[in-house]
């Protein structure tokens, strides 16, 4: 087992104060399989007062230690109206949303958490290497892609899994494209299959702190996609921010057909250039942009900075001063420059 990493001991005193086939693949079924309960996390964080090894990615303990030592897993989630309620995100230790074609999908990350039951799994597209090389060779689980962006996710260490039994399996109860479904335990069986690493991140991606108590009051949030208006109002009971999309409340739903609604306790919204790559939508996520950060009610504006991408970003206020981004399962949204941002 590799050495636990050194900056776990700090983080854990700071927190106790505070559309082809993927070339390789294998072939899909039409049935769902058997499942079990799986050891995951809960679906929407609340604050734990249990210290332990932190996560990287989201700096929350884990009573298991070797959940952490081990490879990011990356999945592609569909975001069309025929694939809501998706299955799974609420689950996801680290989402991000991305401008796609008209709409968004989703880039959800798993470290610590795993889900028997995640779709709909998507295509990947340009933004999506930029993002996750700096993971430390993760595995990114995809429905397809054009192959020359296969081979760009590749060529940045980024490895590829694509639709393969019994991982993935297609649902009877929605139609194609759109059911699709994994079970990230089993991508993990498939990536060390293939021989991919299995390293865990090199250090925690954010300086995890609370907010500042004099930052801005913030209750309410709403984010521009092109044509599409995400919004996410603060519920103080859960201590949850609550996505709604288009004036719908967005929800996800559990095999068994449990449905909640979709809540995170902490949002972080960058402002990124949009560009066409080979004619396909693309965010820009290296050099600088607007940034905020969401949680507790509050807001703090500043600057993002990423000089390439092996680097990830850093959050700076209007001092300069770095910004903390307070631990909890944190929703990334790449917002469009010139499409705007606003909160009350």
């Amino acid at each position: 087992m590799r050495t636990r990493l050194a900056w776990l001991v700090a983080l854990a005193m700071t927190l106790a104060a505070c559309s082809g086939s993927v070339d390789g693949a294998g072939s899909s079924t039409t049935s769902e399989p058997t499942t079990t309960t799986a050891p995951t996390t809960t679906s929407t964080l609340a604050t734990s007062t249990t210290l332990g090894t932190l996560s990287p990615i989201n700096g929350l303990p884990v009573d298991d230690p070797t959940l952490l030592d081990r490879r990011v897993l990356a999945v592609k989630m569909d975001n069309h109206r025929n694939a809501r309620p998706q299955s799974g995100v609420q689950e996801a230790d680290v989402v991000f949303e991305i401008l796609v074609e008209g709409i968004t999908r989703f880039l959800t990350l798993w470290h610590q958490s795993d889900t028997e039951y995640f779709g709909p799994m998507r295509s990947g597209r340009p933004t999506d290497p930029h993002l996750l090389t700096a993971l430390n060779q993760p595995t990114f689980a995809i429905s397809g892609a054009q192959g020359w962006v296969q081979q760009l996710i590749r060529s940045m260490d980024v490895h590829l899994i694509g639709e393969v039994r019994p991982a993935t399996f297609r649902i009877s109860e929605r139609f194609a494209p759109h059911n699709l479904y994994a079970n990230t335990l089993l991508l993990r069986e498939e990536a060390d299959r293939l021989e991919y690493p299995d390293e865990p991140p090199t250090g925690p991606i954010w300086e995890f702190g609370d907010l500042p108590a004099d930052a801005e009051p913030a209750t309410s949030v709403e984010m521009q996609f092109g044509v599409n208006t995400v919004n996410w109002e603060w519920d103080e009971a859960t201590s949850t921010w609550l996505r709604s999309a288009d004036g719908v409340e967005s929800n996800w739903v559990t095999q068994s057909g449990e449905e909640g609604r979709i809540g995170v306790p902490v949002l972080v919204a960058l402002y990124t250039e949009q560009y066409s790559h080979q004619g396909l939508p693309s965010s820009l996520t290296t050099g600088s942009g607007e940034a905020y950060v969401f949680a507790d009610g509050k807001v703090m504006h500043g600057t993002w900075d990423r000089p390439t991408e092996k680097d990830w970003f850093t959050l700076t206020d209007e001092s300069g001063e770095i910004i903390p981004v307070p631990a909890g399962k944190a929703w990334i949204s790449l917002v469009p420059t010139g499409n705007g941002l606003t909160y009350e």
